[in-house]
């Protein structure tokens, strides 16, 4: 294996995001799949799913994470396990000397995400949790306000709602109870979508200001599905943070339904300067296609994937995908963000979403649950236990 060639391991398969990251990883020709692993004693249904995969992807199955981890093959790890165990899956890859690559966010947990920083730094190995900041739309933001047109930054709002799932059946009206610590767990039928969508919005926010997160104050709530209101998880989330230097961040971050929007949702950076302001929008420039095929209506429910949160399972009920915008961004989008990855350990350079920066991001956002559970502004940081 030359110095350009990298043995990559994934953990976790079907229902997960390796359905696109692993392909993506495929894709790069610096990189061979190699297998698929996990923790030994996961329950059956996920190492089924995990054994369907590795077939999917015509690789070995190897049941136990430790005796994956030891070949000499395997240089780089993608890890989509799920959200509660992902943190400490990174960190043991991190300690056994594997570059990470991480399904977002990387962890609810604070302390899980501070082991996973300490055992990348120990190790010295390079890490990435997957981010939407390499796409094109975004880059040209950053390119903005690097220009000094705008003038000083003053104000940022990031708006980043997936429209997938059948909405429309949340009871409008009812109290939503927030609570500390959240809910995390992946349902079958929900995510925690501040946790799962919002993400991405702080870490533009971070991106483009340059600027740490000082104060966080949140809210929470359910306006689009019965499933989340009755499970108590967030359908949308909004946060406003104050950043270093007194300038104001605002993000939205939820899932508002197949139906709300004509493209895959509201993806947008608001940007107020002191001499400007500007609205980049991930679906400007684009295409609008008016014609005489059918209306797009939404895929069959797949009580596997009712959310339409993974591509195997929409496959199965043949879900179409929306025609009618076709942004350019999209169309023009060459480079996956895994491959920007790989870019990073062959340079020897740390990726602007480490483990140190996705960190940050996970205690961004249980400050703003805790804020929403407690009405009040939380500081960060947050305290540490012990």
């Amino acid at each position: 294996m030359t110095a350009q060639q990298f043995g990559v391991l994934l953990v976790s398969g079907r229902l997960t995001h390796q359905e696109g990251y692993a392909l993506e990883l495929r894709d790069d020709p610096r990189c061979t799949i190699v297998g698929l692993t996990d923790e030994i004693g996961v329950d059956p249904e996920r190492a089924q799913l995990n054994r369907h995969f590795a077939n999917d992807m015509e690789i070995p199955y190897w049941p136990d994470l430790e005796e994956a981890l030891a070949r000499e093959d395997v240089q780089i790890v993608s890890i989509c396990a799920e959200p509660e165990r992902r943190g400490r899956i990174a960190a043991r890859c991190a300690d056994a000397g594997k570059h990470i690559y991480v399904d977002k966010p990387m962890t609810p947990y604070l302390a899980a995400a501070d082991a996973v920083v300490a055992a990348v730094e120990r190790a010295g190995v390079r890490s990435q949790m997957f981010s939407s900041n390499h796409q094109d739309w975004v880059q040209e933001a950053i390119q903005f306000v690097e220009s000094g047109e705008l003038g000083e930054l003053v104000a940022i709002h990031v708006d980043n709602l997936f429209a997938k799932g059948p909405g429309g059946s949340a009871t409008l009206g009812r109290p939503r109870r927030a609570v500390y610590p959240p809910i995390i767990s992946n349902f079958v039928d929900t995510k925690a979508e501040l946790y799962a969508m919002g993400v991405y919005a702080i870490g533009l926010v971070g991106l483009i200001s340059g600027r740490a997160v000082e104060t966080v104050y949140g809210s929470t709530g359910n306006y689009f599905f019965a499933a989340h209101q009755g499970r108590n998880v967030e359908d949308f989330g909004f946060l406003s943070m104050t950043l270093e230097g007194g300038a104001t961040a605002t993000i939205t971050g939820g899932r508002m339904g197949w139906t709300s929007h004509p493209a895959g949702g509201t993806n947008q950076i608001y940007l107020v300067g002191t001499r400007g302001s500007l609205l980049v929008d991930a679906n400007r420039p684009r295409l609008e296609v008016y014609n005489s095929s059918p209306p797009w209506t939404p895929p069959p429910v797949n009580p596997r994937d009712p959310m339409g949160f993974w591509r195997t399972a929409q496959e199965e009920v043949n879900a179409q995908p929306k025609r009618t915008h076709a942004p350019f961004s999209n169309m023009l989008d060459s480079r996956s963000d895994a491959s920007h990855f790989i870019d990073c350990i062959v340079e020897g350079r740390e990726s602007g979403m480490n483990a140190r920066a996705a960190a940050k991001l996970t205690e961004i956002l249980l400050a703003g649950y805790l804020s929403a559970a407690e009405g009040r502004v939380v500081q960060l940081p947050l305290p540490r236990a012990g």
